[in-house]
């Protein structure tokens, strides 16, 4: 094993809620799109419907190209000439979603000590923000870009979680084979699915999601002390 998958939200970045971010989110979103015309509810169901669009992706399409394509569909092709005022949002109003999570310092202190023993280190979060949001995000969490071998979001991926195809093409991006990989995540459905392929799992509990009440048994997990603690035992591969 050489490699460690960490997912975002409610892994590295701890999220209580994902209802008081998404609704921090979406009034942000509101107010930044009003004053061009655009009606609160409409957006607000075509963003969902572009996001829905993207989690049932084929894989013949990136998820941008998917989510702009029903978004725009819904309120009208002049919509794509808006996608700059979209990516100002994320890197300006967005942050002020930033309220409803928090740093980790132990999330900090895994991602470093695995690059310090020479571990490739990737971030694998669900890809339906643009790279600018998730850049956004991974700050956020007291990380930085330059952590990460890799980063899915929607330019770059052409399906979602729990999809077995997006980890799929991670795989195929790091030419990693499942055995070289372990996924670290907190959603029993969209993360801990990689074992299915291969892949080690450790079930982050910190701030679990089990909407199916799965039996979790099988994963190897705990909260990030003993993550942090996992790591620590490992061999240095420098």
């Amino acid at each position: 094993m050489n490699t460690f998958i960490f997912d975002l939200d409610g892994t590295l970045l701890p999220m209580p809620s994902q209802e008081l971010f998404l609704d921090s989110y979406f009034k942000a979103l509101a107010v930044k799109l009003i004053p061009y015309g655009l009606d609160v509810e409409k957006l607000t169901k075509a963003v969902w419907t572009g996001t829905y669009a993207m989690i049932n992706n084929d894989g013949t399409r990136t998820n941008e190209q998917r989510f702009w394509d029903t978004f725009s569909n819904i309120l009208g092709e002049d919509m794509r000439d808006m996608e700059p005022i979209f990516d100002e949002f994320y890197k300006n109003e967005f942050n002020l979603a930033k309220t409803t999570t928090s740093s980790n310092p132990l999330a900090m202190d895994c991602v470093r000590l695995l690059k310090e023993k020479g571990y490739t280190v990737v971030l694998a979060t669900n890809p339906i923000f643009p790279q600018v949001a998730t850049h956004t995000r991974i700050g956020w969490a007291g990380l930085e870009v330059k952590d990460f071998a890799h980063i899915t979001t929607y330019e770059n991926s052409s399906y979602c979680k729990p999809n077995l195809d997006y980890y799929k093409e991670i795989l195929s991006v790091l030419q990693k084979t499942p055995e070289e990989c372990i996924m670290i995540g907190n959603d029993v459905k969209e993360d801990m699915c990689a074992k299915t392929l291969g892949m080690e799992a450790f079930l982050l509990m910190d701030c679990l999601i089990n909407k199916e009440e799965a039996d979790i048994a099988a994963y190897k997990q705990g909260d990030f002390y003993e993550l942090l603690e996992l790591i620590k035992g490992l061999p240095d591969l420098r």
